[in-house]
This record gives structure tokens, C-alpha cells and sequence, in this order.
């Protein structure tokens, strides 16, 4: 699920090119990079990702389960107006207006703290995996890496995701890495929580005559 939030982040992943005469530019060594891969299945992604599906799912459930005492409020005002004066029938509608309201904002502030704690767990992976993949240039001699996203097709040969991911398992990110690579981008956003289902409020109508 979380693999949805990621966006491709540009043609050049890492600024490498070196200065040189352009006939010496047209043997450039270059490579690509699947960011999104390299990130989300690293030991640390992985774990960042059942944490925040844990919270996502928790969201979730109770928009859910609020919509549906929601749902049932709204038909049984409908039933009830039959029997309630208009007054208590007002009263209850504007109370389920209101409840509908908050849930609204539950709703925003939920997806503001699935953001906060995305930002939190996956920004330190996602430089770690900058610093490895701009190491991993350098150690070949490669001049470009390019995101795997922004290029309809590459040789596998080309691909040093594999190598990216076993490094960082490894501890190839090493100590004082966590400095953000130049030319690195802000880690990609989480999902969103599912909007309520719009829902009309109750209709307040007066009572059947016999």
C-alpha cells in the first residue's frame, strides 16, 4: 500500500556529472536506480511499513466505525419522524450534523498524524539510501544514476537496485551517513486515510397526518 505514496523524484537522482570534453560526456557511465524498491524493502523500510499500516489500519477502522453509527443515526431520525415532535426531531438532526462534522476533521487530523509519523520512520531510510546510492557511484565510477521510474526501459545490467538494498542491510549506509546526499529529495508522502462517504443530513419533514 505505502508503495502508492512514492513519486518519481526526477530524471537525476544524484547530480554525478563530472566536467569533461563532451566526447569524453558521451562515454558516460550511467545507471538506475528503483528509489521506491531501494527505500520501501531495506530491513528498516520494511519494518517502517508495518508500523505505519498498523496505524493506518487503526485510522481507519474508527472512520469507519463512526461513519456506521453515523449511518444508522441518520435512518433512525428518519423513521422516528413520524413520532417526535419537530422540535426533538430538529434537535437530533442538528446533533447528528454536528457528529458528521467532527468526523470531517478526524478525518483531516488523522492523515496528519499518519504524515507526521511516515515523515518520522521512512526520512532516515530514505537519506541512508541516498548516501548509499551516491557512494556506490562514486566506488564504480558511475557519473549518472537515474530513478528506475523516469526511464521506459534499461538493460538489467544497468540496475543496481539489488546492490543498494544489500548494502544498506549490511550497514553500508555507515556512521555519520545520516546526513542528508546532495541533491537528495524529501522522502515521498504516506497514503491518505479514506475520506468519509458523503452523506446527506436527515430530512426533517412534518409529521404524516393520519
Amino acid at each position: 500500500m505505502f508503495s502508492r505514496s512514492f513519486s518519481v523524484f526526477g530524471a537525476l537522482l544524484l547530480g554525478l556529472t563530472v566536467a569533461a570534453p563532451a566526447a569524453a560526456q558521451a562515454q558516460a557511465k550511467i545507471a538506475v536506480v528503483d528509489t521506491e524498491r531501494a527505500v520501501m524493502e531495506t530491513e528498516d523500510g520494511l519494518r517502517a511499513q508495518a508500523t505505519l499500516k498498523k496505524l493506518f489500519d487503526s485510522k481507519q477502522h474508527e472512520l469507519d466505525k463512526k461513519q456506521e453509527e453515523l449511518v444508522k443515526e441518520r435512518e433512525d431520525i428518519e423513521k422516528q419522524r413520524d413520532v417526535l415532535s419537530k422540535g426533538a426531531l430538529a434537535k437530533r438532526a442538528d446533533k447528528w450534523q454536528r457528529d458528521m462534522m467532527q468526523l470531517q476533521q478526524k478525518f483531516v487530523e488523522y492523515n496528519q498524524d499518519i504524515q507526521k509519523k511516515q515523515s518520522e520512520l521512512t526520512q532516515p531510510v530514505f537519506q541512508k539510501t541516498m548516501n548509499i546510492i551516491r557512494r556506490l557511484a562514486t566506488q564504480e565510477g558511475i557519473d549518472m544514476v537515474v530513478d528506475k521510474k523516469a526511464v521506459p526501459y534499461v538493460r538489467s545490467d544497468l540496475d543496481y537496485t539489488d546492490r543498494v538494498i544489500t548494502m544498506y542491510n549490511s550497514g553500508g549506509a555507515g556512521a555519520g551517513d545520516d546526513k542528508a546526499a546532495p541533491g537528495a529529495k524529501d522522502a515521498p508522502k504516506a497514503p491518505a486515510a479514506k475520506a468519509p462517504a458523503p452523506m446527506a443530513p436527515p430530512v426533517i419533514a412534518p409529521p404524516k397526518t393520519p
